[in-house]
């Protein structure tokens, strides 16, 4: 799978690239035919601390993106929240995908 990292406002450490390609794996146990993602991480001014860290991740599926988006007052947890809503779209994506094979064999 191929990872673009993106950012606004700060720099993305090595740490973090390696923080979100492992949890981009947890991904590719549910779902293998990921074809490329792109994460963008930004700090935003918002008045409410705990809205302050934002990461958002989109996965490109063969004829199919995925979106998600978390924010967190510490930027790590964002990029933990929007991986996990990641990978709850990919399982009930690829649940919709076998259902539909499996209706298809029994016509």
């Amino acid at each position: 799978m191929n990872l673009k990292i993106n950012s606004r406002h700060l720099e993305v450490t090595p740490a973090m690239r390696t923080h979100l390609e492992t949890g981009m794996q947890r991904i590719r146990k549910h779902f293998d035919h990921v074809i490329d993602a792109s994460a963008f991480l930004l700090i935003d001014k918002a008045k409410e601390k705990d809205l302050r860290q934002t990461a958002e991740i989109t996965i490109h599926l063969k004829g199919k993106e995925l979106f998600a988006e978390a924010h967190h007052e510490d930027l790590y947890h964002a990029m933990d929240a929007v991986v996990e809503k990641l990978e709850r779209q990919v399982v009930k994506h690829k649940e919709k995908i076998q259902s539909h094979h499996h209706e298809k064999h029994f016509e």
